[in-house]
C-alpha cells in the first residue's frame, strides 16, 4: 500500500517550499493565503471595496478608510500599495474558513492571480498537505 505524501512548508523559510505543479492547489490548505497580500487600487475595485469614483480621490484618503474598516492593514504611502487585512490566524480576510477556498476567486487580486510565479521565490509554492 502507497503512503499518502504529506508536506508542511514553512512560510518563513522558502527553501522548504515545493516547485509548483498543476494539481498541488487541489491537495493544499491554501498555505499562500496566509502570507501578506500587496494589492494596488485597480485590484481593490475589482474586488469591490472600492467603487470607481472613489478610485479618484487620494489614495491616502482611501487607505485610511480602508483600514477603518479592516480591509487594509498597510498602506505604503510611497508605491500607493495596500496590503490586505488578516485574520487572528493569518488567514486571507477572504478565505471561507471551512473549504479553504477564495470566496471571491473570480475578482482576486493580481497577487493571487499570478501565484506562484511571482513572490519570495518564483515558481515554488509554500504547500501543506490537507490533513
Amino acid at each position: 500500500m502507497k503512503k499518502p505524501f504529506i508536506h508542511s512548508s514553512d512560510l518563513d523559510r522558502p527553501g522548504t517550499w515545493l516547485k509548483y505543479s498543476a494539481g498541488m492547489c487541489e491537495q493544499c490548505m491554501s498555505a499562500c493565503c496566509t502570507m501578506p497580500v500587496e494589492v494596488k487600487l485597480p485590484d481593490l475595485v475589482r474586488m469591490g471595496e472600492v467603487d470607481e469614483f472613489e478610485a479618484g480621490e487620494p489614495a491616502k484618503q482611501i487607505a485610511k478608510r480602508l483600514m477603518k474598516a479592516g480591509i487594509i492593514e498597510h498602506f505604503n504611502f510611497k508605491n500607493s500599495i495596500f496590503t490586505l487585512a488578516r485574520r487572528a490566524n493569518h488567514d486571507c480576510r477572504y478565505l471561507d474558513t471551512q473549504t479553504r477556498r477564495c470566496t471571491i476567486y473570480e475578482k482576486r487580486p493580481n497577487t493571487c492571480r499570478n501565484h506562484p510565479q511571482i513572490g519570495p521565490r518564483p515558481g515554488y509554492c509554500a504547500f501543506r498537505t490537507k490533513p
